[in-house]
Formats: C-alpha cells, sequence, structure tokens
C-alpha cells in the first residue's frame, strides 16, 4: 500500500511540475515500501538520501525559477522548503535511533506537507508565473 497517493488537488495545473511532484511521491512511497518490507538499514538509509537529493534538486530548479522571476513570495517559499529539508535531515538522523518510527514520521510529516505546500505555495507560484524548466 503507498504511503501517499496522488490526488487531485495536489495538481499545479503545470504538467510537468505535477510529473515532477509525482516522481517525488513515487521515491517516497518505494521508501516506505522498503521499510514495511524489512529491508536492511544500509539501504533504507541510502534511499532517504536518494529522497533527501532528489527533493533538494526540485527546490533549488524552483528556487531560481523564482530568483529569475522575482516572485514576490520567494522567501516564504523558501522557508517552506528549508523546513521540509530540516524535517527530512531530521528523519534521517534518527533513523537509526528509532528505525520503526521512520515509516509514521514520513506519514506524518510528507503527507500533510505535500497536501498544504503543493496547494498553497507550488500552486500560487505556477498560476502566477507559469512553468519553468525542469
Amino acid at each position: 500500500m503507498a504511503l501517499i497517493e496522488w490526488k487531485s488537488h495536489y495538481s499545479v495545473g503545470v504538467d510537468a511540475v505535477d510529473h515532477e511532484h509525482r516522481e517525488l511521491i513515487d521515491l517516497i512511497n518505494q521508501l516506505h515500501e522498503n521499510l514495511l518490507a524489512g529491508s536492511p538499514d544500509l539501504m533504507v538509509t541510502a534511499f532517504l538520501g536518494e529522497i533527501f537529493r532528489a527533493i533538494s534538486a526540485h527546490f533549488a530548479l524552483e528556487e531560481r525559477f523564482m530568483r529569475e522571476h522575482g516572485y514576490d513570495q520567494f522567501a516564504e517559499h523558501k522557508q517552506a522548503h528549508e523546513q521540509l529539508l530540516d524535517e527530512i535531515r531530521d528523519i534521517m538522523d534518527g533513523y537509526e535511533a528509532d528505525p520503526e518510527g521512520t515509516s509514521q514520521q514520513l506519514s506524518d510529516r510528507l503527507d500533510a506537507w505535500f497536501t498544504l505546500h503543493f496547494r498553497t505555495h507550488d500552486a500560487r507560484l505556477h498560476h502566477r508565473l507559469g512553468t519553468h524548466d525542469h
């Protein structure tokens, strides 16, 4: 069972961005499956790193796009990105101490984040400025 299911209200109305967001959700769901399957800690740790890298890269592109276009809510949007990255780092740091709790942390934090961030920050950004290269 997937941790996060794509929902129509996640859509920002830009196909390329929605596609990238779906790919991020797929990565998170793959990690969740690894956790449920009892994959070795080294594999889970590597997957957490891959998720962090993919989300960081996505955010960097989005932030460059916002800077290039003088986006009026750049600071707020960037702060939301930094908060999620901090939370992912916390999950990575806490995994060794509590592997069982990692799945629940991912569920609680990432599902809530996707729901809120996609519908608010990303939807406003892309409706206001359009799309950007990925």
